[in-house]
């Protein structure tokens, strides 16, 4: 059984962005950019004999990969698949996220739940305004959310109620981390540092054989407040996502609501969980974890995280003398410099 490490310090909070790099070996050479994906920023960190950029390749791929899950594209597939201007789908991403995401349901118990759509829009967190919410209009959702309610055979999806909206902003960000991975891997790359949004994947060592290393942001207590390093981890040959509420959220008679909606209750969440950062073998998994667990709570995550030995988990919660706690399981504390 794993054990949980408990701290208590100054209020802070998790942001996980890459730190640059230390110096190539001799024989390898660094290849570092950076652009637009997905509606944030990525970068890319690779070591490589040639020296050769696939900006323009990654790019591509990302472009690509957008015009299949972004909400905001009114022509992408996910789009039309929540129009229902389409039932049958060729895609294999769109397939492998669907999948996924229904083995992640199962195991989170429905917390979390690609089936969302309506309600992070009614919430105003996607692409409509903020509707006045109240409990009818959110049991009149509810009624037709929850991934048990559509069915995906042999590439047709098939709707209870036409009006469930799909939306895989929870996991869509890891798994294109990893398949800029994989195109790395098809040109030979083997140590690189992939970001995207502050999803991460770190393969291999880097040329002094030392690990990625990857920093933890101070406190933030406004969504554009300057990052600033409070504490670094090392990465290899594994994926990071991080999730909270402090960037994403809307303040209203005094209140503030977090972007992450719990799938169950239709509102957002509202525990004292802050943040939680995921490391797993996939940034899918990831990504898609540090959001249930963020509508978990501490102690489910914790439960969780105990009879999953593929994940380590580093929470930032509020106890109950309003102090700011962490707790992280023995395998994250094996990364913490």
């Amino acid at each position: 059984m794993k054990k949980f490490n408990n701290t208590i310090t100054a209020f802070f909070i998790l942001v996980i962005f890459g730190l640059s790099c230390s110096p190539a070996g001799q024989d390898k050479k660094l290849v570092q950019f950076y652009g637009q994906a997905l509606g944030t920023a990525y970068s890319v960190s690779y070591y490589s004999n040639e020296g050769v950029a696939y900006q323009v390749e990654i790019d591509s791929l990302i472009a690509e990969f957008n015009s299949v899950f972004s909400i905001y594209d009114t022509a992408s597939l996910i789009s039309e698949v929540n129009n229902n201007l389409i039932t049958e789908i060729d895609n294999n991403w769109f397939s492998e996220i669907l999948y996924a995401s229904e083995i992640i349901y199962k195991k989170t118990n429905g917390l979390f739940d690609p089936t969302v759509g309506s309600l992070v829009n009614a919430w105003g967190f996607g692409t409509h305004d903020r509707l006045k919410m109240n409990s009818d209009k959110i049991d009149s959702i509810l009624d037709f959310t929850g991934f048990d309610k559509i069915k995906y055979n042999n590439g047709v999806l098939e709707k209870e109620d036409i009006r469930t909206k799909l939306d895989f902003n929870a996991i869509a960000k890891g798994y294109c981390v990893d398949l800029v991975g994989k195109l790395l891997e098809q040109k030979g790359i083997n140590s690189y540092l992939i970001e995207i949004g502050g999803e991460i994947v770190a393969k291999g060592i880097k040329p002094d054989s030392t690990y990625w290393r990857i920093g933890i942001e101070k406190p933030a207590d406004k969504a554009l407040d300057k990052q600033e390093v409070f504490q670094i981890i090392k990465l290899h040959d594994r994926a990071l996502a991080t999730s909270g509420s402090y960037r994403r959220y809307f303040e209203e008679d005094g209140r503030r609501y977090s972007h992450t909606i719990n799938p169950t209750t239709g509102y957002p969440v509202d525990n004292n969980l802050l943040s939680v950062t995921v490391v797993a073998e996939t940034c899918l998994l990831a990504d898609a974890y540090a959001t249930a667990f963020m509508v978990m709570g501490v102690e489910e995550t914790i439960a969780f995280a105990e009879k999953h030995s593929d994940i380590e988990v580093f929470l930032i919660y509020e106890d109950k003398h309003k102090d700011i706690s962490i707790k992280y399981t023995d395998g994250f504390k094996a990364i913490m410099e």
